[in-house]
């Protein structure tokens, strides 16, 4: 089985689907050279035509020359627009455009000067030292754009990705009336070699087809003519004359039938390793890398019944399609269309002053009797002759109906995309359905969906960009607060652990200089044994002064030389005041016992001081046991000097009482202990009650009374002393006498409040007084 190459080398074509045979009318226009026509005073230049937006690069009012570039920029799609002639740059503003809607685009108006000046030009003898990057960069600076109709550009297309075997060099040209292409191929084919010599440097094609409808055998000529001269490799070329058919000229048509492979839905020739360029792109490579020439200006075909001259023009971009028409058309009889292209593949212009584009290859100027006459629509029959003809092999039917439905996207569904609009459709339709008029509806509308699907896509992206932004800008605001946080916190941290290590520092450095705990318990140990030894000290200083107070009183009782242990003995009752029977037999010694007893009295009060402020319950064991009769005192333990001076001096004012009833005794020299003596018990605060007590002598009963009412005075200031200690600290005494069994009854005289007691030693007072004035009176009546 034969290989593609080799297949194509042995001149092999294929069928291609549909297609058909209208009446051609070339002749019209290709039997005349290529001609220019005189400049207009004013060009149109729309910007931009093609390819990404760009910027101005020359200000109103400026100064151009032939081939300034107007317009720059930096994207890879960009296509520059130059200035068509030398002249003025006076105005940038919106005029009609070149397209069947007619709708007003952004362009330059150039002021002609006349002079049609060019600017400096950067052209090369040979291309060979030139690499691919200078001549992509230059071709792409030219502006250069598929002249075929499609107008893609041409750098893009140059620098495919995979790699290229096939160049086929589209020369068919199939759209009748058209002819420029056939004209260029004949005046200009060594440049169109040069041109393809060009772009089999960039992509290195295995194969070069050059493909020339059987129509045009003048123009397959003078290309076979131009390869014998041209340097290019020509057993690598090979020109092919393809059987005349329209739409033959279609890429995707013209490589089904030169390879018989067909390009699939959505794909590009590129991606089978083929690549298809127009004899008129051709031509403009090769003025753009070697002359450094801009696309400002194509071969433009002027025909039609109406057209005076018709042929085969070189019109510069930008020229006023009206300008045109003022010197090519019969003035008599003015065209009522205007088409732009071919009547196949044409469109109706709305406004003569649209300016020519780049991809203007025709002006088709036809008379009433090549108009068809315009058919009412009628409905359709569904004979399926559309799709009969459709080189594309599309339903066209059922475009129809989602086109008319407004259905765009089930229009879609059906490959709308890849229809060429070539008009087969519409050509055979019985019910003169204008089919491609739909189809183009439908793609504008698809593309105004893409367009804003597009925006929405863009703003969306927009949107995420900024949602995004500002949850970054939200997530950097948290993380800088947590580390400021952080910082915060470990400077707290710090500075608390400095703090308690300088705490920690001053606690271990005073324990260092403080004795320690051995030292500390030594010292408390040493202390609390002084403390014992002072204690000590002062019970043996007590010890002593009790032990001096016997003394004494052991010397006393042999001075008196008496009994004291008798039933009349002296009882000195500290806690009462009570003063018994006390035999006195002289002064003197009566006056030293009552000193004793007085001492006796201090140490007493001192006890019972010491007492109260310890708050101890001085009736313990270790109480104090006062007995009057011996005067001994009892192991007294000691507490506060203050409190035993009280009761001293409380133990004072009874003996000085007891003294003074002594001496009373001693100078009435009377027997007292008889029954009617007066008898003073002392029973714990009592009320003392007095006996009869006869009286000798009025001033002996005075004094008695005296005596009686100094001891009750004594006695209720003891009952207060008394009651101001507390209840725990009072002391019970029990007096015993050495020689009497006999015991005086005391009661609790604590027990009774302060209010009371003061008010019965009133009481017992009163009752002395009474009975004195008694025996006074008594006294009386017996003198």
């Amino acid at each position: 089985m034969l290989s593609l190459l080799e297949q194509i080398d042995s001149g092999t074509l294929w069928q291609s689907p549909g297609g058909i045979h209208p009446p051609q009318i070339k002749s019209l226009s290709n039997t005349r050279p290529i001609a220019r026509l005189p400049l207009a005073q004013e060009y149109v230049i729309p910007v931009p035509q093609l390819g990404e937006q760009a910027i101005l690069a020359v200000n109103i009012g400026d100064l151009v020359k032939k081939g300034t570039p107007l317009t720059q920029g930096q994207s890879a799609t960009y296509l520059a627009v130059h200035s068509p002639t030398s002249g003025i740059l006076v105005a940038v503003e919106e005029r009609a455009s070149n397209h069947a809607s007619g709708l007003p685009v952004l362009s330059c108006i150039i002021q002609a000067d006349g002079l049609d000046t060019w600017s400096l030009l950067d052209s090369h003898q040979d291309f060979q030292p030139l690499s691919n990057a200078e001549m992509l960069t230059r071709i792409q600076a030219a502006g250069i754009a598929g002249l075929g109709g499609a107008a893609f550009p041409t750098h893009i297309k140059l620098n495919p990705v995979s790699d290229i075997e096939l160049l086929i060099i589209n020369g068919i040209e199939c759209e009748p009336y058209i002819t420029s292409d056939d004209r260029l191929m004949r005046e200009y084919s060594h440049d169109i070699l040069t041109g393809v010599s060009i772009i089999q440097q960039l992509i290195g094609p295995k194969r070069i087809i050059f493909a020339v409808e059987d129509n045009k055998p003048d123009a397959i000529k003078a290309i076979k003519k131009a390869l014998k001269r041209h340097p290019i490799n020509s057993a690598q070329i090979r020109v092919t004359a393809v059987p005349t058919k329209y739409p033959s000229g279609g890429e995707k048509q013209l490589i089904q039938m030169l390879t018989g492979q067909e390009v699939p839905s959505g794909a590009i020739p590129a991606q089978l390793g083929m690549l298809v360029q127009n004899v008129g792109t051709v031509f403009a490579i090769k003025e753009a890398v070697l002359d450094g020439k801009p696309l400002i200006e194509r071969v433009v075909t002027i025909t039609g019944e109406r057209a005076t001259t018709p042929g085969n023009y070189w019109l510069p971009i930008g020229t006023p399609i009206e300008h045109v028409l003022s010197l090519s058309q019969t003035p008599k009889k003015p065209p009522q269309h205007i088409i732009i292209g071919g009547p196949m593949m044409g469109y109706i212009l709305p406004q003569a002053s649209a300016p020519i584009i780049k991809g203007t290859n025709c002006l088709l100027l036809p008379s009433d009797n090549e108009m068809l006459v315009e058919q009412q629509e009628k409905p359709c029959i569904r004979c399926g002759e559309c799709a009969q003809v459709c080189p594309a092999l599309l339903l066209p039917q059922q475009l129809f109906w989602h086109a008319q439905a407004k259905e765009y996207d089930k229009a879609a569904s059906y490959n709308l995309q890849d229809c060429i609009e070539c008009g087969c459709c519409s050509y055979v339709c019985p019910s003169d359905i204008p089919l491609v008029e739909y189809y183009r509806v439908a793609k504008s509308a698809l593309r105004e969906q893409s367009k804003d699907k597009q925006e929405a896509d863009l703003a969306k992206q927009r949107f995420d960009a900024r949602t995004q932004r500002l949850e970054e800008e939200k997530t950097a605001r948290e993380a800088k607060q947590q580390q400021a946080a952080s910082r915060r916190k470990a400077n707290v941290t710090n500075k608390d652990n400095d703090v308690i290590a300088a705490a920690m520092a001053r606690i271990k450095a005073k324990k260092d200089s403080s004795p320690s705990t051995q030292e500390i318990t030594a010292e408390n140990t040493a202390i609390a044994h002084t403390e014992l030894a002072q204690k000590t000290d002062k019970k043996a200083q007590i010890a002593a002064a009790l032990a001096r107070a016997k003394a004494k009183k052991a010397q006393m009782a042999t001075a008196l030389n008496t009994d004291i242990t008798s039933p009349e003995k002296a009882q000195l009752n500290a806690n009462e005041g009570a003063i018994t029977h006390i035999p006195v037999t002289d002064s003197p010694i009566v006056d030293k016992k009552a000193k004793i007893a007085a001492a006796v009295a201090r140490a007493k009060a001192k006890k019972a001081q010491m007492a109260t402020a310890q708050n101890t319950d001085i009736t313990s064991p270790e109480k104090t046991q006062l007995n009057a009769s011996e005067g001994s005192i009892a192991h007294i333990p000691v507490i506060d000097s203050p409190i035993v001076d009280k009761k001293a001096k409380i133990a004072a004012a009874v003996a000085k009482a007891k003294a003074k009833k002594s001496q009373m005794a001693t100078a009435l020299n009377t027997d007292i202990t008889s029954p009617e003596k007066p008898q003073l018990n002392a029973s714990e605060g009592s009320q003392r009650s007095i006996t009869q007590t006869p009286v000798i002598d009025s001033p002996i009963v005075d004094k008695k009374a005296k005596v009686a009412a100094a001891v009750a005075r004594a006695k209720a200031k003891k009952a207060q002393t008394t009651a101001a200690m507390q209840p725990q600290d009072r002391v019970t005494t029990e007096n015993q006498t050495e020689s009497s069994s006999e015991q005086t009854p005391v009661t609790d005289s604590l027990s009774i409040e302060r209010p009371v007691l003061d008010k019965k030693a009133k009481i017992a007072a009163a009752v002395a007084k009474a009975k004195a004035k008694k025996a006074q009176a008594q006294q009386e009546n017996k003198d």
